[in-house]
């Protein structure tokens, strides 16, 4: 059987991890790519002189040249400005815009049937400009939010009870950010109600610290953002896709009329196999869960919008 080749562009923290991860469990052959000269080959030559260590057999390479997105099974988009500190992901819209859009033709062109997974933030915004532009199904186009910040709650309950973080379940729905959705009354530790070891009050502590959770790392790196838990799930996303596995994750998708929305890219449950998106997963949610992802979708949208006034419509 073929290994899958993998094409990862942006050779940043969260890129160079991503191609170790993806290296180190064999799910595929990886290319990195940065248009800075060196980084790239430099960080993919350091990985392939891991891998006697190691023990894993994927070719990891690095190049300035997209043409190397030939082939890919799968591109990974996580190339961008980095927050630093007092910077919201929002700051971040235009000149990211700026870097996304012209990736997403590019691999549009050169991998036509690969499947988009996009990193960079302003998560929500980016997903759906890579959609516009490279012109690719719905199915084909996808983010990365909702993973990390469910793991991210699910690690801050388990310090918090001190159990193991896999005993802890939980889904976050929504934009990437302060209006991102927990499902509260469904998180479990051990398969029991997390209301029964914590009071709403300190739960809500929790959720808003999850909230806040990309911002508490780059207030305390002073310089970068996070790199480790993005980039590990990335690879758990990236493993279902390339494994077929047909797990469902939270993942920033296209919506037609899913959850009454459409018209927006939002973090929603889905079903992922070799084509990207098989389906997207309806969970019934309460009125108040209902609403507080419609605002979520509402400020993706205005988002959107703002970009594609910014940018003439380009967006």
């Amino acid at each position: 059987m073929a290994v899958p080749h993998v094409a990862v562009i942006g050779a940043g923290q969260v890129g160079a991890t991503t191609a170790h991860l993806l290296a180190l469990k064999g799910l595929a052959d990886v290319t990195l790519i940065d248009i800075v000269d060196g980084l790239a080959a430099g960080k993919a030559l350091d990985l392939a002189e891991s891998a006697p260590v190691e023990g894993f057999t994927g070719s990891v390479k690095g190049t300035t040249d997209f043409d190397a997105l030939a082939s890919s099974r799968l591109v990974i988009i996580t190339a961008g400005l980095a927050r630093k500190p007092g910077m919201s992901r929002d700051d971040l819209l235009v000149a990211n815009a700026n870097i996304v859009g012209p990736i997403a033709e590019r691999a549009a062109r050169l991998a036509p049937d690969a499947v988009l997974l996009v990193v960079t933030n302003p998560l929500d915004i980016m997903v759906a400009l890579a959609l516009s532009r490279s012109k690719f199904p719905r199915q084909r186009v996808l983010g990365m939010a909702g993973v990390l910040d469910t793991a991210r709650l699910r690690a801050f309950i388990a310090m918090r009870l001190g159990v193991a973080p896999t005993d802890v379940q939980a889904m976050v729905l929504g934009s990437h950010g302060d209006l991102m959705v927990p499902l509260k009354r469904t998180i479990t530790v051990g398969g029991k109600p997390l209301s029964d070891r914590l009071p709403a009050a300190e739960i809500d502590q929790l959720l808003q610290r999850t909230k806040d959770g990309g911002a508490e790392i780059v207030a305390l790196l002073k310089q970068g953002s996070a790199f480790y838990a993005p980039a590990s799930s990335v690879v758990e996303m990236a493993g279902a896709i390339l494994r077929n596995t047909h797990a469902t994750l939270p993942a920033c998708a296209a919506l037609d009329g899913e959850y009454g929305l459409r018209d927006v890219c939002l973090g929603v449950p889905v079903q992922l196999g070799a084509a990207g998106i098989e389906r997207i997963v309806e969970l019934p949610l309460t009125p108040e869960e209902r609403a507080a992802l419609a605002a979520s979708a509402e400020y993706v949208r205005q988002g959107i919008q703002s970009l594609a006034a910014l940018q003439g419509g380009a967006a």
